[in-house]
C-alpha cells in the first residue's frame, strides 16, 4: 500500500481503504489428540489391576461388530469406536464419516440416506411425530424415538432376513414434512468424574447462581426411578455410564444386552407389527455375562463399555495453542466475565470418594458444565422430550476437549465455533443476555475467547 493510499484518512481516525479484522475460528487444534488415556491411577495400574478392565473395554469398544455378534436388525454403525473417534477413541464424530460404509458393508442393500455424507457428522435420526399411511405427521401424537438409518438386509451373515422383510424408514417422507431431527456422539472422555459428581455438590452450584443477571435457570433431568439427577446424553437423560452404554449398544447398533434385553424395532413397527421374525436370528440377550470365565473377561460389552467411559482421563487443554498464552489466559477471564460459566462451570470440588479408583476421588479439572437441563430457545429446540427435558432443553454440554472437536451442537450443524456460540440465541434461550455480552466484545476480545475455547 503506497502513502497516498495511507493519507486517505477520515476525520473520525478510520483508515479508508484498509482491510476490516475480523473475529475466525481458530478451527481443530492440531498435534497430537489430548485425549483417549486412562487416568493416571489406572494407567498405574494400581495393585487392583484396573487397567486391564480398561484395556479389555477399550478392546471391545473398538471392535466392529457382525451379525453373529448381535448386530442388527436395525443399526446406525456397527462399532463404538467408528462414531466415537474424534480426536481419540472415546470421542465425537470424525472427519470422515463412518456411516457410508457402515451402509452396504458384508453385501448389506441399505440407501444412504441424504443427510448423511461422507465428510458430514454421524447422525442418529429421530421423527418428531408419528405419521399416517401417507407419511404425514400426525402433530397429537408424539414420537421422538430412533429411526436407525440402516437394517441387516441383504448382509452376508443375515440369514433369512432381506429387503422384503424389512426396510428403512422413510426419511424422504419425513424430511420433505420437516419431520426429523438429528444427534451426533457425544465425547465420553472424563465421564467417571462426571458419574461420580455428588449430588450435594450439583445443587450447592445451582443454588450459587440463583438471581443471576443472566436469565439462567436451569434444572436438573432426573432418573424416573429413584428421583437422582441423571447427566449423561444430551438431554442428561441417562443415569449411569452403564444404562449409557446399554442403550446406546441396543439403540445405535441393535445388540440386544442385560440392560436393554429385547431386539429393537423401530418406534412405527413397536406400536403396529414389531420385528419380522426371519431378522430375529440369535438368542436373548445377545450380549451378556459370561459366565466360566475370569476376571474382566467375565464381564458383558456393555459392562465394560462403562468401565472403558468411567475409567477415561479427560482431554488435556494447551496454555499456548492457539494464539498464545496472553490470549488464551484473556479470553478465558471474558469468557467467565460476560457469563458463559454460569452454565459451563470451570470447576467442581467434589468430596466424593470412589472405589473405583483413587483418581475419582481427586477434584474434578475443569470440565465447564453444571450438568443442568436449559431452554436454550426455538432456533435449538428439537421438540423431542426425554425425561423432564422438554424439547428446547438441553444439558449443558462439557466443554473440555472442545477444541479438537470437529461438529457442534446436537445436531452437528456446524463446524464453526461463532455459528455454534450464534445457535445460542433464539427466542425463549436462557443465553440471550450472555450472546448479547459476547456480541458486545471488541473484535480482538472476541478472538481470544475463541482462541480459548479452541485451547481446550
Amino acid at each position: 500500500m503506497n502513502l497516498r493510499r495511507l493519507a486517505l484518512v477520515w476525520c473520525t481516525g478510520v483508515l479508508v481503504g484498509l482491510p476490516v479484522m475480523a473475529q475466525t475460528d481458530p478451527g481443530v487444534r492440531g498435534g497430537a489428540a489430548g485425549a483417549g488415556g486412562a487416568l493416571s491411577s489406572v494407567a498405574a495400574d494400581n495393585p487392583s489391576g484396573i487397567l486391564r478392565f480398561f484395556n479389555d473395554g477399550q478392546t471391545r469398544f473398538q471392535k466392529v461388530d457382525a451379525v453373529p455378534d448381535g448386530l442388527g436388525p436395525r443399526y446406525n454403525s456397527r462399532s463404538c469406536a467408528l462414531c466415537h473417534a474424534q480426536p481419540a477413541v472415546g470421542g465425537s464424530a470424525p472427519a470422515s464419516n463412518p456411516q457410508v460404509t457402515d451402509a452396504n458393508a458384508n453385501g448389506a442393500t441399505n440407501a444412504l440416506p441424504p443427510f448423511i455424507s461422507p465428510t458430514g457428522p454421524v447422525r442418529e435420526a429421530r421423527f418428531i411425530y408419528f405419521t399416517d399411511a401417507l407419511g404425514n405427521p400426525i402433530t397429537s401424537s408424539p414420537n421422538g424415538g430412533v429411526e436407525d438409518l440402516f437394517t441387516i438386509a441383504g448382509r452376508t451373515d443375515a440369514g433369512g432376513c432381506n429387503a422384503a422383510t424389512i426396510q428403512q424408514p422413510n426419511f424422504a417422507s419425513a424430511i420433505a414434512h420437516n419431520n426429523v431431527i438429528f444427534r451426533i456422539p457425544t465425547p465420553v472422555f472424563g465421564s467417571g468424574l462426571l458419574e461420580m459428581l455428588d449430588e450435594t455438590t450439583l445443587l450447592a452450584l445451582q443454588a450459587s447462581k440463583a438471581g443471576n443477571p443472566y436469565g439462567i435457570a436451569g434444572t436438573f433431568n432426573r432418573n424416573g426411578n429413584d428421583g437422582t439427577i441423571s447427566r449423561f446424553g444430551w438431554k442428561a437423560q441417562n443415569k449411569s455410564l452403564w444404562l449409557f452404554s446399554g442403550e446406546a449398544y441396543n439403540v445405535e447398533m441393535g445388540v440386544s444386552n442385560e440392560v436393554f434385553t429385547q431386539e429393537r424395532p423401530t418406534p412405527e413397527e413397536d406400536r403396529m407389527t414389531g420385528l419380522p421374525s426371519p431378522c430375529r436370528i440369535n438368542p436373548i440377550p445377545e450380549d451378556h455375562t459370561n459366565f466360566g470365565t475370569s476376571k474382566a473377561g467375565t464381564d458383558s460389552d456393555a459392562v465394560q463399555f462403562a468401565f472403558f467411559m468411567r475409567l477415561l482421563a479427560p482431554p488435556v487443554p494447551s496454555t499456548t495453542t492457539p494464539g498464545g498464552s496472553a490470549s488464551i489466559t484473556n479470553g478465558s477471564a471474558l469468557f467467565a466475565s460476560i457469563g458463559c460459566t454460569t452454565c459451563h462451570n470451570a470447576q467442581v470440588t467434589d468430596p466424593t470418594q470412589s472405589k473405583t479408583t483413587p483418581s475419582l476421588n481427586s477434584p474434578a479439572p475443569a470440565m465447564y458444565t453444571d450438568l443442568e437441563i436449559h431452554h436454550m430457545g426455538s432456533g435449538l429446540a428439537d421438540n423431542v422430550s426425554q425425561g423432564t427435558a422438554g424439547g428446547d432443553q438441553f444439558r449443558t454440554a462439557p466443554l473440555w476437549g472442545l477444541g479438537q472437536r470437529i461438529f457442534f451442537l446436537h445436531d452437528g450443524r456446524t463446524t464453526d465455533l461463532l455459528a455454534a456460540i450464534s445457535a445460542h440465541s433464539s427466542s425463549g434461550s436462557e443465553a440471550n443476555t450472555v450472546k448479547l455480552n459476547f456480541d458486545a466484545l471488541s473484535t480482538s476480545q472476541k478472538q481470544d475467547v475463541l482462541n480459548f475455547l479452541r485451547s481446550l
